[in-house]
């Protein structure tokens, strides 16, 4: 502390001591310490020379305040203005504040994102490289404030659909990789080139209050918490055009002890999507009190205008997806409401790994769920043979599709598809318009309620090599024919309300099928 102001303040102070103010004199002490403190802790872009006038690079200027802020810790400060800038490196004890009204503009060219590297070998490291804030293997770091961060996405064009070529020099808008207390609040992030947010092996995150818009490229998701721990979203508001809040496992590492709550998505492909990568897999993760609405971007690069799931749980790369909790969704538009998929593309995180076995998935409650708008597919509950789905729960669901099925689609056969991309419309229409089951052992289902916007011909359900379940109190379109068709099944009891049905129309069910139970009450 040698500012001028201490050694004004240090002068008066030791002549107000030798004349007998000692109080004041330890007054003006302490006012000087709080200010120096202060004015450590504070670093406003300008006085490094950035300039918010849109065409200046910033980018050496955000980043040197970066660098001194670091060395003691506080905040870095964007005030109101846009603020051009190409890569920043975010470091331990930083807050990167953005006032109201303040933006941090990305660059439009790749030459401004040098090529960075993780520290952690992960599905994605040979083209995923870049990001317009990058953080590794930092601490208690946070981007906080009412302003904005535009990543200009749309101008990084990509002129090949060639795998990975597609994917090469389209920046992240964040990427955190190996951090640990990190905090992204209230700011609101747009337009990126690729994934909005990267979340990669870090430790004690909190993301609250934030707002998305991600509609300006190809592979636009919204967030991609992938292997970390200890994890809270919350008061998210966002929409974009791939997948929305996405858990991913692109590497050994687990993406576990996780909350989602009190959030309003919108997205093309799937708004809250476990996968597809889930190499080290997904466990004890509770989302609670969502709303997930149509996009208001009728436009769309992939998916669908209303989006492809609400809710998809995939796990094809290995792994185990287990403990997790799923209750109070609202979901309106989505072609497929619920879809839950394990599969065994078995894809190697890295090129020197071993291929992974088959994952599993196992443990899964899904509750009070209320969607409408959904289409014709219907939705799917899906193992492969020789490896179920085990232990899931779905209580108080109540879904309105689109109908329109016809009796033709019950016989379809319906190909396994086993190291196939997950998706939710990857079985085309099923053979029940409301659950097609396969692959499943301890099925529990109560409460739900089914409703179709056209007469559909297609049972509700249809299980096929399903064991030990149980399905009970189904409210159905009054017109329905078939409340279920079991095949090659066992150990199960469906019950229905009487008025609905006659007892020989209730339960279709063939041979191979092993006390298998209809109950009308």
């Amino acid at each position: 502390m040698n500012s001028p102001f201490y050694r004004f303040c240090s002068f008066i102070t030791t002549a107000l001591i030798q004349t007998g103010q000692r109080k004041l004199g330890l007054l003006l002490v302490l006012l000087a310490i709080v200010g120096a403190d202060v004015k450590a802790q504070f670093y406003d872009v300008r006085t490094f020379g950035a300039a918010g006038d849109s065409t200046t690079d910033n980018t050496g200027f955000i980043q040197k305040a970066i660098d001194s802020c670091s060395r003691a810790g506080g905040t870095v400060y964007i005030p109101k203005g846009t603020f051009l800038t190409g890569t920043l490196i975010l470091k331990s004890n930083v807050t990167l504040h953005l006032a109201a009204g303040a933006t941090l503009l990305g660059q439009p060219n790749a030459s401004f994102y040098p090529y960075q590297n993780s520290g952690i070998r992960f599905y994605g490291e040979d083209w995923a490289k870049q990001a317009l804030i990058f953080c590794k293997n930092q601490q208690n770091v946070t981007i906080e404030g009412t302003g904005t961060i535009d990543g200009q996405g749309g101008k990084f064009v990509t002129n090949t659909l060639k795998k990975p070529d597609r994917y090469r020099n389209r920046p992240y808008l964040l990427w955190f990789a190996g951090c640990e207390n990190v905090t992204v609040v209230g700011v609101s992030l747009r337009n990126s080139a690729f994934w909005m947010q990267h979340y990669l092996g870090c430790r004690n995150v909190r993301i609250d209050g934030i707002h998305i818009w991600n509609h300006s490229n190809k592979n636009n998701d919204m967030m991609d918490i992938d292997g970390c721990s200890q994890v809270t979203i919350s008061n998210v508001i966002g929409d974009s055009d791939d997948d929305g809040i996405t858990i991913k496992s692109t590497s050994p590492l687990v993406s576990e002890h996780i909350t989602i709550t009190n959030c309003v998505l919108s997205s093309h492909c799937s708004a809250i999507k476990f996968g597809t990568e889930s190499v080290g897999g997904f466990r004890n993760i509770s989302i609670s009190n969502c709303v997930i609405k149509r996009s208001a971007q009728q436009q769309t690069i992939y998916g669908k205008p209303g989006g492809i799931s609400g809710l998809a749980m995939e796990i094809v790369d290995g792994g185990v997806m287990e403990h997790i909790t799923v209750n109070n969704l609202v979901i309106d538009g989505a072609e497929v409401p619920l879809f839950v998929r394990l599969g065994n593309r078995a894809r190697k995180h890295i090129e020197t790994a071993d291929a992974p076995p088959i994952g599993k998935l196992r443990n899964v409650n899904i509750s009070n769920v209320v969607a409408s708008g959904a289409g014709m597919t219907g939705c799917a509950i899906s193992g492969i043979p020789g490896a179920t789905i085990d232990n899931i729960t779905l209580r108080n669901i109540q879904i309105e599709f689109a109908g329109g099925g016809v009796t033709a689609d019950m016989s379809r056969k319906i190909d396994e598809l086993v190291d196939s991309y997950p998706e939710a419309t990857m079985f085309g229409n099923l053979p029940a318009y409301g659950f097609f089951i396969r692959h499943v052992t301890g099925l529990n289902m109560s409460g739900i309620r089914i409703a179709c916007v056209k007469a559909d011909q297609r049972p509700v359900m249809y299980l096929t090599d399903t064991r030990s379940f149980s399905v009970e109190d189904i409210d159905v379109d009054p017109a329905t024919k078939t409340l279920a068709v079991v095949a090659g099944s066992e150990q199960g009891t469906i019950t229905a309300k009487a008025h609905q049905f006659r007892l020989p129309d209730f339960l279709k069910k063939d041979a191979k099928s092993v006390n298998v139970k209809a109950l009308l009450k």
